[in-house]
Order: structure tokens, then C-alpha cells, then sequence
């Protein structure tokens, strides 16, 4: 049988081609028409059909999504101390020893990208937030979500992504000390889970939201274990994906292409796991 080219007759070389404007207009239909997330939808329902999630055990995690946006972008919000037009169309710009803040402070190039550092001793960047929560049985991600980057971020969408779990009777999540907050533990509770949270380190100021009552049934150790399954998906998509670096701007975009690597990530699992099965 010979394969088609797709190619009529008529085609030649040396015809037209279409705008570039097409791939733009082409990407905002599918943006609008929210297609990443029904496809993200349609491959969770293939994996839930294939007998592959748990939907009684789950874990949450977030991981920084470093912006398409350099330090130099960064200025102040009133327009003062921005550098003088210069011949280069990259010039020198000296911000050493100013006191850059989000709320004093914005990107040029993408505004709602936010300067964010992860933890102490580590370097700030443009960044977003994404979040994912997986199943545990074999760290399928099951839902996303992306937000700006605050402090804060990682626990709210949390705590919006709880309610589409599934209604079961006995639920858990795993979670990192980030969520060990009396705030989150209680917002768990209220959503019917019981929190399998790392707890933070007891110190003079600080102290764990959980108590034995928690950490020494058996489940919590088996969710400590599990938790570490959704790292697999955050190194998938920042390696093979390609978001190690955005090349997307605004929420909206990350928020589209984060979704499509997740759900690119779960085929790639399940192909493996029905292998495995076979």
C-alpha cells in the first residue's frame, strides 16, 4: 500500500505558505477551548479504566517553574531608575544592592511572573509555581494546577485541588513539611482526609501540626514512602517535557502547557506499567 504524502498534484515548492500568525491563533482556540485539560481528563479516565490509580491514598507537592524572563526585566512598577536608552539592545544594567521586592517590582517581559527563592541559602528567580497531586500506588498525577509564586501558593492550590479528589470513606495525602501548617492539617480534616504530612522540625518557635495519634499508624509511614513517587513526575517534565525553563508568559499559557506535560507524563507511565503487566 503506498502512503500518502498529503501532497495533491497541484502542490509546488514554490506556493505560498501560511502565516506564522497561524500557529498563534491556532494555540489560542485551543487555549480557550480548554483542550489541555480535557485531554489530561481523557488520559486519567484511560488510566482509571486500566485498574492503575488508587483513588483512596494521593500525595501533593509543588516545584518551581523558572519564568522566560531574565533579572534584567525586573524594575520597578513607577518607571524610576530605569536605565537610558542605549544603541545596544541589551544594555548593561547594574542592579547590585537594590532592594528588588514583588510588590515594589515586575518583569517587563512577563508581568505576572513573580521573583520567588525556594528555600534559604538558595538563589531567587522569575518564577511560577506548579502542583500536581498523584495517586499512590503508582504516582500517576491525578490533578494540576499553576499559581504565582508566593509563599503561600503551594498550600492554597492544595487545598482547592482536595475537593475534586474522590468521596471515599478513608483518604490520605503525603506531603512534604511545607504543609505541616495548623492552618492546611485542619483544612484536610475538614475535607474528610486524614494528613500524612512529613513533620517540621520542633523547634523554639515552631512546633508540628500532628501528633502520634498520626505518625504512628502504619499508613503514615507507608504515605512517607509514596510521597517520593511524584519527584518522578516533576524530573519527567522538567527534563523530557522541557520545563526546566518556561517558553511560555502569563498563568494562563504555564498553566496550559503544565497540563499537557502532565498528562503526556501519565501515558508514558501507564505504557510502561501495562508493559510491566503483560
Amino acid at each position: 500500500m503506498a502512503l500518502s504524502t498529503g501532497v495533491t498534484p497541484a502542490d509546488s515548492i514554490d506556493d505560498p505558505v501560511w502565516d506564522h500568525s497561524s500557529f498563534s491563533k491556532n494555540r489560542d482556540r485551543l487555549l480557550d477551548g480548554d483542550v489541555a485539560t480535557g485531554f489530561f481528563q481523557a488520559v486519567r479516565a484511560q488510566a482509571e479504566a486500566a485498574r492503575l490509580l488508587s483513588d483512596e491514598h494521593f500525595t501533593v507537592d509543588g516545584t518551581l517553574l523558572e519564568a522566560w524572563a531574565s533579572h534584567k526585566s525586573f524594575r520597578r512598577r513607577d518607571g524610576a531608575g530605569d536605565p537610558p536608552p542605549a544603541d545596544s539592545q541589551n544594555p548593561p544594567i547594574d542592579f547590585h544592592g537594590e532592594r528588588r521586592r514583588n510588590v515594589t517590582h515586575r518583569s517587563t517581559t512577563d508581568p505576572e511572573a513573580r521573583l520567588y527563592r525556594k528555600a534559604a541559602g538558595q538563589p531567587a528567580h522569575l518564577a511560577y509555581l506548579g502542583h500536581v497531586v498523584t495517586e499512590n500506588r503508582h504516582g500517576l498525577i491525578v490533578d494540576t494546577e499553576v499559581t504565582w509564586a508566593t509563599g503561600r501558593g503551594e498550600r492554597e492550590a492544595a487545598a482547592a485541588m482536595l475537593r475534586d479528589l474522590p468521596r471515599k470513606r478513608r483518604r490520605t495525602l503525603g506531603g512534604d513539611k511545607n504543609f505541616d501548617t495548623r492552618e492546611f492539617i485542619a483544612t484536610t480534616r475538614r475535607c474528610g482526609i486524614t494528613p500524612h504530612i512529613a513533620q517540621y522540625p520542633t523547634t523554639v518557635h515552631r512546633r508540628s501540626a500532628l501528633d502520634g495519634r498520626t505518625t504512628r499508624q502504619a499508613g503514615y509511614a507507608v504515605s512517607q514512602q509514596k510521597r517520593k513517587l511524584v519527584e518522578q513526575g516533576f524530573g519527567w517534565m522538567k527534563t523530557i517535557g522541557g520545563l526546566r525553563k518556561l517558553h511560555h508568559r502569563g498563568t494562563a499559557l504555564v498553566r496550559w502547557v503544565f497540563t499537557f506535560q502532565a498528562a503526556a507524563y501519565n501515558l508514558v507511565r501507564m505504557r510502561n506499567l501495562l508493559a510491566e503487566a503483560s
